[in-house]
């Protein structure tokens, strides 16, 4: 039984690591801000253009794909209330060090490239803003890609303020984020009560493709699932959460609710307001699908100005919690001595994992350096599928995990998942992650992420090396239960 205090619990007994701090409401708002940020903005047209005024549906079939995986996060975050998430229940399902690693690597990859994405999508849309004011401001991808990095060193400086600031930030990006939603939804549905609103688009199937529905529905599904990840996230929270096991189930399920409702009202809102036949114009601006609404639907109101800097609120809160994740868990792959052990180095005062946030901006850096040399190809719609494709394939280990840990007799956990969700939900992720469901052009998502993985193979072999040759020791998890010890 936990011993209650004035004071935050920390996780680690004496040792001044991490804090709890997370309660049920700042966890629901982690989880609502990480899930509504820049996926609504980055993927609505490009669904749009796979699904016509379908718009809607492939948000609605996201949302249950990622509901099946987030039973097998439940029930395994439960058992085992650890921080290292995915990493854990692959390591304790089958046991295989390198396989551990990879999959924890896929996890910070795809924080980086969300935040990646998130920052371009900043960076466009700051500029665009000021350009509407009147401002004379650079509109160039240099200017862009200057924005975008300095946006990545901000979020350094208030990662390294701890977890309880980051947090607390996070509230207020949320409700902004939240209140821009709602502006998109009420301008739709204002369309709507007026009368200029064609509905009957809203189950019109009108593919810029050659599918057919359902083939087209699942491409939509894979863009979709972009903006429908996050909730994952809050499990490399665990241990700065209160009382995880209770009030992890009631507020997971609750953040993915609350999700696909503005998603799918803002969906309906898109069709409502932007004339068939112009879709494939509005995506051309990558980024300003949402914007259109605003500008379409209420010309007369200022809040055409505004709206493009609440915009660049939703996507830096997204980028601000993908780098909390990946710090954290660069953290804590540190003190399994399968990283360097450098990164798992904490602020004595702060006591923030500042190793790990160095680390992980260095590669978002790099990251948006080199997919700025590719400026000729849709670098949103590469950075947000890779993301979503690293996602599935994880969220595909963790089902299976979920099935063999069933097995486990030493796990007590509060959840159980119905027996056929996890197998559900693993053929679901691997079905998305097929290049079926992608185009042709977009294949370069299995560049990227083998790329990343690579890399990742890369510094596994080095960190074995050093640890023979500098410690005479196997490289391996050695206490994977208590990864943020």
């Amino acid at each position: 039984m936990t011993t209650q205090s004035a004071e935050p619990v920390d996780v680690n007994g004496p040792t001044p690591d991490l804090k709890r701090v997370l309660g049920p409401k700042l966890l629901l708002l982690f989880i609502v801000g990480d899930i509504l940020g820049a996926g609504i903005y980055a993927v609505t047209g490009e669904m749009a253009l796979e699904v016509g005024g379908l718009v809607w549906l492939p948000f609605i079939v996201a949302f249950a794909v990622a509901t099946l995986t987030a039973f097998s996060y439940l029930e395994l975050v439960t058992k085992y209330p650890q921080a290292a998430g995915a990493a854990l229940y692959t390591h304790k399902a089958f046991g295989i060090h390198f396989v551990t690693f990879l999959v924890a690597f896929a996890v910070i990859c795809s924080g980086i490239t969300s935040a990646s994405t998130s920052s371009n999508l900043l960076a466009t849309n700051l500029l665009a803003g000021f350009d509407g004011l009147g401002w004379d401001v650079p509109q160039g991808q240099t200017a862009i890609t200057a924005v975008a990095m300095g946006f990545m060193l901000l979020l350094a400086v208030v990662n390294l303020r701890g977890v309880g600031e980051s947090v607390k930030f996070n509230v207020v990006l949320t409700l902004i984020e939240m209140a821009a939603l709602v502006i998109v939804i009420l301008i739709g549905f204002w369309v709507m009560a007026k009368g200029d609103a064609d509905m009957g688009r809203i189950v019109v199937f009108d593919s810029q493709s050659d599918r057919g529905l359902f083939l087209a529905v699942t491409v939509a599904t894979a863009i979709a699932f972009f903006a429908m990840v996050g909730f994952e996230d809050s499990v490399n929270m665990v241990e700065e959460t209160q009382d995880p096991v209770r009030i992890f189930p009631r507020v997971m399920f609750t953040g993915l609710g609350i999700a696909v409702v503005f998603y799918v009202l803002v969906a309906l809102s898109v069709i409502a307001v932007i004339p068939e036949g112009q879709i494939e114009a509005v995506v051309a601006d990558e980024g300003k699908v949402l914007l259109a609404v605003v500008e379409k639907g209420a010309p007369g109101l200022p809040i055409d100005k505004v709206f493009p800097f609440l915009t660049v609120i939703a996507v830096a809160n997204t980028a601000l919690l993908n780098m909390l994740m990946a710090s954290r868990l660069l953290y804590g792959l540190a003190h399994q001595d399968v990283l360097p052990r450098t990164l798992g180095k904490v602020l004595p005062g702060r006591r923030t994992p500042y190793a790990g946030i160095i680390f992980s901006t260095l590669l978002a850096l790099g990251l948006i350096a080199v997919v700025t040399v590719y400026a000729d190809t849709s670098l949103i719609v590469a950075l947000s599928g890779t993301t979503a494709l690293l996602l599935l394939c994880v969220f595909a280990v963790v089902n299976v995990a979920c099935m063999v840990l069933r097995r486990d007799p030493r796990a007590e956990g509060g959840f159980q998942a119905p027996r056929w969700v996890p197998l559900a939900g693993a053929v679901a992720c691997l079905f998305l992650a097929g290049p079926w469901a992608r185009d042709r052009e977009d294949w370069i998502q299995y560049q990227v992420a083998g790329g990343l993985l690579l890399l990742g193979i890369v510094l596994w072999a080095f960190t074995w090396f050093t640890n023979r040759a500098v410690r005479a020791k196997k490289t391996g998890f050695r206490d994977i239960e208590h990864m943020e010890d």
